[in-house]
């Protein structure tokens, strides 16, 4: 079903492209597909994985839980949030629907107790790209609500920091995993975990015009691009040999 509605809001970027709807309703679409199933997926993996770290630590305290009915009406605001920005991308309404899905967002993610996985790079950052999301649904309800945050800084919190950030956790992870590796993150991770958050931080800082706009824009796309091609360097040859034997 995923798949499908991706196919279908990349048929409406071309329908948009030839002037049929609006130019932008498919690329809308499309994040708000994508956005809505970090909150979905991510909402399953990182507090299990953080309870597991947390667990084998012995650490005290409440321990992350499976979604639960707080969960689930994160996920429906947030959905319900996107919706209305992919129909209503200017209306109050959706400016305001915005501002709860990401407070819901927020304490969802305070919940998982994240700043304590400090010490493996592996889990926090799962936490980190996580965080992108309620920061790019503010910046987007503030962009509606009539204030000076341009749209492009939103759309680049959702995508160059929540959609970037997260790939690269969940690649690093699976492939680690699956290759019968140690879940343990070497140099070459943690500096392409570095680059890719760095770089949303500069695009994102570039269309606040807090700093120069032509230098931030290539400053972050040489770090974004920078972290893939690092993760291709250090994982791709793992991907390309056998399993190590258990």
């Amino acid at each position: 079903m995923l798949v499908l509605l991706i196919g279908l809001a990349d048929a409406l970027d071309y329908l948009g492209f030839w002037g049929i709807v609006d130019p932008e309703l498919g690329v809308r679409a499309g994040i708000a597909l994508i956005t809505a199933m970090i909150t979905l997926i991510g909402g399953r993996i990182i507090p299990s994985f953080t309870r597991n770290w947390l667990m084998k630590r012995s650490e005290t305290g409440q321990l992350p839980t499976e979604p639960g009915r707080f969960d689930h009406l994160a996920i429906g605001l947030t959905g319900i949030a996107l919706l209305l920005w992919v129909v209503a991308p200017r209306a109050a309404v959706t400016g305001a629907a915005l501002v709860l899905a990401g407070l819901a967002n927020l304490m969802r993610l305070a919940r998982w107790r994240g700043v304590q996985t400090w010490r493996d790079p592996l889990v926090l950052i799962l936490h980190i790209g996580y965080a992108w999301v309620p920061a790019g649904l503010f910046l987007l309800a503030w962009s509606i609500l009539g204030t000076a945050v341009p749209r492009t800084a939103a759309i680049h919190a959702l995508t160059a920091g929540a959609m970037g950030t997260m790939i690269l956790a969940v690649m690093t992870r699976a492939t680690l995993g699956h290759t019968g590796r140690e879940l343990r993150a070497d140099a070459a991770t943690i500096s392409f975990y570095g680059l890719v958050s760095v770089g949303a931080l500069i695009r994102i800082a570039s269309a606040l015009s807090l700093m120069d706009y032509s230098a931030g824009l290539s400053l972050s796309g040489f770090c974004w691009a920078g972290a893939f091609a690092l993760f291709l360097v250090a994982y791709g040859p793992m991907l390309l040999r056998p399993r190590l034997s258990d």
